[in-house]
């Protein structure tokens, strides 16, 4: 039998074999070696929201999932108009916590504050928007560290991405990243802060620190971030200098006609999913005409499908010459649903080695309705974000399969 009518198979049956009480939600259960702890099962509904500001032409949408995280640590804002400047101007970004949601919280209500007081009623492009930037990240960290507890951990990386009618600007500290989508392929994307990477092992050492494990001191994962203020205390040396800096890498780009949009996501959605993938998949989604919201949620329903165990958010900033919807796609998936549909109930799916999601093309949703038909259990109305699939046993039963290498041929 295929590798994927096997796994529903199992599915179906451990899915009437078990029940999830509410209670087992509540529970957390040790993955060897992990530093942090994980749910017996993810929490799938997803905070979403969009919007649009005709005279730009901008539209975004965002979304955001627990997942197999104990607690939800991710942030993000978006202001698609900013006082005191023209129209055209927005501000979009997406915070990552660690040790806890504080700083995230923090960066997602006052970043956008500092960023319009650093530029001013009149920025000047390119040079002083980006100094602004990174004055405004270095400003909001201070501030925080003047309102955070003596000696508490924690901290939060970030991605920004600032909108002129001239210019995409692009800051951020940390393994958040931030890809720009032109011309149907991928024309930027920012770079990880790592311990390991050549000029913050340089600055780490500067400031009497180590690389160790490819980490800060053997501990943090990231070079930058807000917060980790234990990381801060090199005496002399300024906050840029510091075995973690806030400051951010800012990177100007002129914009084009060619500009479709960019996606602002957190580190749990880049370990699923490449950037090539996630570009292709954002750009399919787009030409089935789905609001950029709801793009978002079926993007973190794939990478939850494709075993991120992350706490995920997710950002899309489209422009006008983003992907329009097509009806030669809007065809191909209907059918594609309908033969999916079809066979699933029969058992007759054959899917590669290791292809669970993606390499098919098929969509998460799809893979949604196979695992409801085999466990006797209903579509839900809402897809992956649906209340009703707080542990739902075919998805948790999917999730130990998969993680148990039970997906084979």
């Amino acid at each position: 039998m295929a590798a994927f009518a096997h796994l529903l198979k199992r599915l179906g049956w451990a899915a009437r074999a078990q029940e999830v009480t509410e209670q087992e939600l509540e529970e957390e259960c040790s993955v060897p070696g992990a530093p942090w702890r994980l749910l017996v099962a993810p929490r799938c509904w997803q905070r979403l929201h969009g919007g649009a500001a005709a005279a730009s032409g901008l539209r975004f949408g965002a979304s955001a999932v627990q997942g197999w995280r104990a607690r939800m640590e991710d942030a993000h804002c978006a202001q698609l108009a900013l006082p005191g400047l023209p129209s055209g101007w927005a501000f979009f970004a997406v915070l990552d916590g660690h040790g806890g949601a504080r700083a995230a919280r923090f960066g997602a209500r006052h970043l956008p504050g500092h960023v319009l007081g650093e530029l001013g009623p009149a920025p000047r492009e390119p040079d002083g928007v980006r100094q602004a930037l990174r004055s405004a990240f270095l400003h909001a960290d201070s501030q925080l560290s003047k309102l955070w507890p003596r000696c508490d951990p924690g901290g939060s990386t970030a991605v920004a991405l600032l909108v002129s009618p001239r210019f995409l600007y692009l800051a951020h500290c940390g393994d958040s990243r931030a890809l720009l989508s032109r011309s149907g392929s991928v024309a930027f994307c920012t770079e990880d802060h790592r311990p390991h990477r050549p000029r913050e092992r340089e600055r780490i050492h500067d400031a009497g620190g180590t690389v160790r494990r490819r980490r800060v001191e053997g501990s943090l994962a990231v070079s930058r971030a807000l917060g980790d203020f234990a990381y801060k205390q090199a005496p002399g040396r300024p906050p840029e200098l510091q075995l973690v800096s806030a400051e951010p890498e800012v990177a100007a780009l002129a914009r084009q006609d060619e500009d479709e949009f960019v996606l602002l996501a957190s580190d749990g959605v880049w370990d699923a999913l490449s950037g090539a993938d996630l570009a292709g998949l954002v750009t399919s989604r787009l030409r089935l005409g789905l609001d950029p919201e709801l793009l978002c949620a079926q993007l973190l329903d794939t990478c939850l499908c494709k075993g991120s165990l992350d706490n995920m958010t997710c950002m899309v900033v489209c422009f006008p010459g983003a992907p329009r919807p097509c009806e030669e796609a809007i065809s191909k998936e209907m059918a594609l649903d309908a033969v999916l549909s079809h066979k699933v109930a029969g058992e007759q799916v054959k899917w590669p080695v290791g292809g669970m999601v993606g390499q098919c093309g098929l969509s998460a949703h799809l893979l949604l309705r196979a695992v409801c038909l085999c466990s006797g259990t209903s579509m839900p109305k809402h897809g992956f974000q649906d209340p009703g699939l707080r542990g739902h046993p075919g998805l948790a039963s999917w999730r130990r399969a998969t993680q148990q290498g039970h997906c084979h041929s």
